[in-house]
């Protein structure tokens, strides 16, 4: 039995290929070919500023507990 037999929402809301087709060819008239490239990079760059962060966070949180570890107890 298919998971999508039982499931059959889970085809909701993914593009099959005519639809990815139709998708970028609205946005190659939208922004133009020479704005693509501009969007790509920064949204690039805010993927990597968010990875940056968390990453950051991550760095905080497991220095914290290293902290609260090495401290004497009472």
């Amino acid at each position: 039995m298919s998971l999508l037999n039982i499931f059959p929402q889970l085809l909701m809301g993914m593009p099959n290929s005519g639809e990815l087709m139709i998708l970028l060819l609205i946005i190659i008239v939208l922004f133009g070919g020479k704005k693509i490239p501009e969007l790509a990079r920064g949204l690039g760059k805010g993927i990597r500023e968010f990875n940056d962060a968390k990453d950051g966070i991550k760095n905080e949180i497991e220095s914290g507990l290293k902290e609260k570890d090495n401290t004497p107890k009472n």
